[in-house]
């Protein structure tokens, strides 16, 4: 769920602090485009371009299994169909990834 030595790689090229000030606004920035997206659904080029954004934040975060649904539904939108788009999956999802995240990242730094 959660790519471990991406998210070391990121702390290390970015340093600790910045990485502190990197994880809040991810988190921001993904619930607020999931927040947004049920609004976009009527065009599958907005759709498209929002799942984009979020495929791309969420890898760069380390949240492989949420990138994978997100890069799964950017290629349905880019197809011309949001019909078929889960908002539940993709929010449930998240916010599995996000707990786990949060809840392993003290224990991931450490080690």
């Amino acid at each position: 769920m959660i790519d471990w030595p991406r998210v070391a790689e990121l702390r290390d090229e970015i340093g600790v602090t910045e990485f502190d000030e990197v994880v809040p606004l991810f988190l921001q920035e993904v619930e607020a485009t999931i927040a947004d997206l049920p609004l976009r659904l009527h065009s599958a080029p907005e759709t498209e371009a929002a799942l984009h954004s979020l495929r791309g934040s969420a890898l760069n975060l380390g949240f492989s299994a949420f990138a994978a649904i997100c890069d799964d539904y950017e290629k349905t939108a880019s197809a011309g169909d949001t019909a078929g788009i889960d908002m539940t999956l993709i929010a449930g999802l998240y916010e599995q990834s996000r707990e786990a995240f949060l809840r392993d990242l003290p224990n991931q730094i450490a080690a």
